[in-house]
């Protein structure tokens, strides 16, 4: 099939953008990549009147190391909304700040799709499955939304309704992403993270994916983790529960065997014509236990090799 007939525009700036947002109000959609819109409008399952395309708006090309932050609070890495996905899996110092969307990007579809797709697109289209969504969520990174009245903020663990359906609204756009980059609790600490999924094959959307971030002390105590699951509930999942649970606590077998068990309490897995869920409950349990070890063996890696 092909798409339905519609208008396009392509705006001068962001504020010329949220203008015509204003005015064609849901019969609008912004299109930047197009790796999800495009399709769902070749198949009719989108039907936009307007097309507003916002590809080439350079306020939205933003990649910013991370500014000062007061003492004793993590500073914030940005990625603007229009950002592509290869240019963030590219720049070491996206790379530097940000490890765990670096690792989430090795399994976002495939390098053609990685080369169009923006970081801000995959948020906004709000697909449980996606990766850069689960990472954006369990960092719990503050989003920018513009309108014609100006600029407001919210915690992307506050984004996402339900498949397919977040809190902007109709007039709204992404502007930037606002990841937080941890200051580290002692100058011992070891970091690392991780990021695994489950799918029928490479490229395809993930039945279950999980992914965590961590840093442990010494004695491979758990000073911070932040960890969650995507593909398997309604929206992605932070599992902040978990990571108080595993505070102070060294992270041997038994500590995650358990970990893995409360994840799976704590996900509402449903089923559907790719797996059902009880499948997903398994996966849960077996990629949050997998995703802590591969990030406790990344944070002991890299501490021998800074060593």
């Amino acid at each position: 099939m092909k798409a339905a007939p519609f208008e396009y525009a392509r705006p001068a700036s962001l504020g010329e953008a949220c203008e015509l947002l204003a005015t064609h109000g849901p019969e609008a959609k912004l299109i930047a990549g197009g790796q999800s819109l495009v399709p769902m409008m070749a198949m009719r399952l989108a039907r936009p009147a307007w097309l507003i395309d916002i590809s080439r708006l350079d306020e939205l090309q933003r990649i910013a190391a991370p500014a000062e932050a007061p003492s004793g609070e993590d500073s914030h890495f940005v990625v603007g909304a229009g950002v592509r996905q290869c240019m963030v899996e590219r720049d070491p110092l996206a790379r530097a700040n940000l490890p765990l969307l670096a690792s989430a990007l090795r399994w976002v579809g495939h390098v053609q799709t990685r080369n169009r797709g923006t970081i801000g697109g995959s948020i906004v289209h709000g697909d449980i499955s996606a990766e850069i969504a689960l990472v954006a969520c369990v960092l719990d990174a503050t989003l920018e939304l513009r309108d014609t009245s100006g600029a407001s903020e919210v915690q992307t663990r506050d984004f996402f309704l339900a498949p397919m359906i977040t809190a902007i609204a109709p007039e709204q756009c992404l502007a930037e992403i606002r990841f937080p980059v941890w200051r580290s609790a002692s100058k011992d600490a070891m970091r690392g993270c991780a990021f695994e999924e489950v799918s029928v094959r490479h490229g395809d959307f993930a039945l279950v994916s999980a992914c965590a971030q961590l840093e442990l002390d010494g004695d491979e105590r758990c000073l911070r983790l932040e960890i969650g699951v995507g593909g398997a509930a309604p929206v992605p999942l932070a599992l902040p529960e978990i990571g108080a649970q595993l505070a102070g606590v060294r992270l041997d077998e038994a500590a995650i065997a358990a970990a893995a068990d409360v994840a799976v309490g704590l996900t509402d897995c449903e089923g559907d014509l790719h797996a059902s869920a009880d499948y997903r409950r398994h996966l849960v349990r077996v990629l949050v236990a997998q995703v802590l070890r591969a990030a406790k063996d990344d944070a002991m890696r890299k501490t021998k090799a800074a060593n």
